[in-house]
């Protein structure tokens, strides 16, 4: 099977998520990050759960039901342990058109999952079709000694300077030559030495006056 790669804003959608165990959770936890209205159902929710209590993922105890899917979930994961409901599951969902991706059975599956490096606005997502979950954990984990968290800080600064430079009508045509700069200066490894003093004379001889390293990693509030 060869997969076509996609990275899908799914802010405010709805995403259903069968299963209470483990596989479930994973799925909830990731769906809720990128921004989606996440609902659970289950009749049993393992005690992992309970650190999910606080965020704003809906969890309804109790057995699954074909009118639990309706025309306005986005996605469906079908989590459980029971191959037979997994599979009702996604015959519910096909009919209304909504992709779903059953735990474990990858040819049944409308989509699968990679296995993904998350730093911040750098998502790294890692397959192999299904043929070696395996091999793609132990690239992800390399993956992981390669970028470290300091791309998510460089990053967070490149997003702000560029929100920044737009607020004062910089003309966009010439931010690449700048974000070419920035990165060419070595700001990234400066960024993990946590050497905010050269990082702010780079920022100074490229940009001027008004662009300090620590007001522009501090939020990502428009400027």
């Amino acid at each position: 099977m060869k997969y076509y790669p996609v990275f899908i804003d799914i802010k405010n959608k709805n995403c259903l998520v069968v299963g209470g165990g483990s596989v479930g959770l994973r799925k909830a936890v990731t769906l809720e990050k990128c921004g989606a209205k996440v609902k659970v159902v289950s009749q049993k929710f393992s005690s992992e759960f309970d650190k999910l209590q606080t965020t704003a993922i809906d969890f309804l105890q109790k057995d699954y039901e074909n009118d639990d899917i309706r025309k306005d979930v986005f996605f469906v994961f079908a989590a459980t342990g029971n191959a037979g409901l997994n599979l009702r599951i996604k015959k519910r969902a096909s009919k209304f058109g909504i992709l779903c991706n059953i735990a474990d059975s990858l040819d049944k599956s409308d989509f699968i999952l990679p296995s993904i490096v998350d730093r911040g606005d750098l998502v790294l997502a890692v397959s192999t079709s299904g043929t070696s979950p395996a091999m793609a954990k132990k690239i992800r984990q390399d993956l992981e000694h390669c970028f470290g968290n300091e791309y998510a800080v460089f990053l967070t600064l490149m997003g702000n300077i560029r929100r920044k430079l737009l607020s004062a009508e910089h003309a966009p045509d010439d931010h690449k030559k700048i974000f070419h700069s920035l990165i060419n200066r070595g700001v990234l490894s400066l960024i993990k030495k946590n050497d905010t003093k050269k990082i702010d004379l780079i920022l100074y001889e490229i940009l001027g006056e008004n662009y300090l390293y620590q007001n522009l990693i501090a939020s990502n509030n428009a400027f």
